[in-house]
């Protein structure tokens, strides 16, 4: 994760206008985690803030909270006393005024990347606003007081017709469809239904304060990002004695899963990271990446592999696949039933993949064009000079198709045709809107990134790791953390999150001058504004043939941000929606009989209206765009070598570079 090393005045802004009051300088240092037992205390304090005094069941009661106070009295004074006990809270509380020496002493921080300063920070903006407008907050806290009641009855009445023979089964309750709560105690167990109902209510009450439309959409997506963080980390699941599967387990097993889960525990704090995967069940080479092919290519920043023909007739212009520098290609390229380089050389086509080099600090200087001339400029050379066609179709996937459309504008002014159709898979060229990234990525996350790269050469493959795990953080974080520390299971043996781990390294210069042009600066999409090849960038001047695809459910390309090249550029996009997210939408094999995805060739004013007039299919969209490729890829002629006289095989796929740590 993005862990920034200093606040700056932006960071309060919400705030500071929200409650229209000065206040105090936010506790400065970085952020870490606590354990879920001292993050719970967190949600207590809060949860008890809020709803003591209410009667709220199983609360208790104390003293009258600030929102009850009559109509009469002055938004003044509900604001002034209210901001003093914030402050007395801040300065006294371990838990907010501590916040730095507590994440410094905290063992978990490498391994549970949650930026509890941030969270400190949104928690005081949504206590600030609320103070500022009484008459919003008293009828929200009233509303949840209602269904906290509610829920709390339904339990009972629930548990009570069952015991009474009157219902066979619980009814569903709140969460249903929650990963977390599938244990049935949570559904039967009047007492742990009262808390999960509990728990959801109050994390939808504390969520909703980030949808306010006083509030800068930018301001809206940061401030949910981090209230999202607070609540998935306080779930009930992640306590062992608020965990009815993990007391099973531990019953079950007399202690030994707790035995278990310690040394799952202290494995991690050796090695600074939580693990999500068997390390040991896979291998490049041994059951991934395992299509045969040679590399037949290598310079200082790829390899280049070139794969095996299984027909007896290719077509006559090879495929040139982009992946991106940020991963290791084979993700294209998993196991067999999934490997989408395997489809396409079955259909008939010459795939040739990069493979780039995991950089460390030698490589620092690096420049983002010098991705573009070794990477894919030197590996088109090599595929035309192998296969004897003029011409290569290339596909970018993710950041590496953002490299390559920076290539064609560049070729497209020097009226260099080398490149034919291309393809784009999720990937961003307009970075207006990009999703929840958008979080790490302001400007004083990219210049604590910057710092990072000026001190070690190279932006560590764990930050951007951590980064977008915490996108999706009960899947890829607290579900591992029950799964490996409470239940005291092995990290399951999945190949996607396998390649999920295999990180790779970011040389400083080019992943600089990326973010700023892109994320920070969006001059991609502004005509002339970057020059590279020598050569002002216009992406109006492409002209081939395109076909671009999103993700229904992706997170960290939004699909409607992909749609956008159908915008930006000068030629023929055909622009096609899969379904899920950002991999699963995109490795999706025919033969898992799974998934749908929707196309629409009309010309649309926005996403939107594309998407209303589209055409839904079911199945795989590789089977569309085949179909598409194949009439832009030239004749069936006789399979070229593996290799050449110019270009021999230096090794076998998948490579060296590919294995580097």
């Amino acid at each position: 994760m993005v862990r920034k090393a200093a606040r700056t005045n932006q960071d309060h802004r919400s705030a500071h206008e929200g409650a229209g009051t000065a206040q105090p300088e936010a506790q400065a240092g970085a952020g870490g985690s606590f354990p879920p037992d001292l993050g719970l205390g967190v949600w207590t304090s809060w949860m008890k803030d809020h709803l003591e005094g209410a009667g709220t069941p199983g609360l208790g009661a104390g003293t009258m909270p600030w929102w009850s106070v009559s109509q009469d009295g002055t938004s003044a004074d509900l604001l002034s006393g209210g901001t003093d006990r914030l402050e007395k809270l801040l300065t006294s509380d371990p838990m907010l005024s501590a916040i730095d020496r507590m994440w410094n002493l905290n063992p978990l921080h490498d391994v549970i990347p949650i930026d509890w300063a941030e969270v400190a920070q949104a928690l005081r903006t949504v206590w600030l606003r609320r103070l500022a407008d009484p008459a919003r907050a008293l009828p929200a806290a009233a509303d949840l007081q209602v269904k906290l009641w509610h829920s709390a009855i339904e339990a009972w009445n629930d548990a009570a017709k069952r015991w009474w023979g009157v219902a066979e089964a619980a009814s569903p309750g709140l969460g249903a469809g929650d990963k977390r709560f599938e244990a049935p105690e949570w559904q039967n167990n009047p007492v742990y239904r009262m808390l999960k109902d509990a728990y959801l209510l109050a994390s939808d009450f504390l969520l909703k304060e980030s949808e306010a439309d006083d509030l800068d959409p930018k301001e809206q997506q940061r401030l949910r990002f981090h209230l999202t963080q607070f609540v998935n980390a306080m779930s009930p699941t992640l306590l062992l004695f608020s965990n009815p599967a993990a007391l099973r387990r531990m019953m079950e097993t007399g202690g030994a899963s707790l035995a278990d889960g310690l040394r799952n525990l202290m494995a991690d704090l050796k090695e600074g990271r939580l693990s999500m995967v068997d390390a040991t069940a896979f291998e490049p080479g041994r059951n991934l990446a395992i299509t045969p092919g040679k590399v037949v290519f290598r310079n200082r920043l790829i390899e280049l592999i070139q794969y095996t023909p299984t027909t007896e007739k290719v077509r006559a212009v090879p495929l040139l696949f982009v992946p991106p520098w940020i991963n290791k290609f084979y993700i294209l390229d998993l196991q067999p039933k999934n490997s989408f380089v395997k489809y396409l050389v079955e259909q008939g086509f010459t795939v040739f993949m990069l493979s780039w080099k995991n950089p460390d600090a030698a490589m620092e200087s690096m420049t983002f064009e010098d991705y573009m001339r070794e990477g894919p400029l030197a590996a088109s050379d090599v595929a035309r000079e192998i296969t004897g066609s003029a011409t290569v179709n290339p596909v970018g996937y993710c950041i590496g198709g953002t490299l390559l459309i920076t290539i064609l504008s560049a070729l497209a002014a020097k009226k260099d045709g080398r490149f034919g159709t291309a393809t784009f898979m999720v990937s961003l060229q307009d970075f207006e809107h990009v999703g929840e990234t958008a979080v790490f990525m302001d400007e004083p996350s990219i210049e604590f990134i910057e710092q990072q790269m000026m001190q070690r050469g190279y932006l560590d493959s764990r930050e951007m790791a951590n980064m977008f795990n915490l996108l999706r953080s009960n899947d890829l974080i607290w579900a591992n953390v029950v799964n490996n520390y409470l239940m005291g299971n092995k990290p399951p043996a999945f190949d996607l999150l396998y390649w999920n781990s295999d990180g790779t390294r970011m040389a400083r210069a080019a992943h600089s001058w990326y973010l700023r042009n892109t994320y920070v600066e969006n001059n991609l999409i502004k005509p002339g504004k970057v020059k590279l090849l020598g050569e002002p960038i216009d992406l109006g001047r492409i002209r081939q043939d395109i076909y671009a695809v999103g993700a229904e459910k992706d997170h960290i390309v939004p699909w409607d941000a992909a749609w956008r090249i159908t915008r930006l550029v000068g030629g023929k996009v055909r622009f096609v929606m899969a379904s899920s997210g950002h991999i699963a939408g995109i490795i999706n094999p025919p033969s898992s009989h799974k998934g749908a995805y929707w196309v629409n060739e009309a010309p649309a004013p926005d996403p939107r209206a594309w998407l209303a007039n589209a055409t839904r299919f079911d199945g795989s969209w590789w089977t569309d765009w085949v179909r598409w490729l194949g009439e832009r890829s030239g004749e069936m002629v006789k399979p070229p070598s593996v290799g050449s006289k110019a270009y021999p095989p230096l090794t076998d796929a998948p490579g060296t570079y590919v294995l580097e740590k």
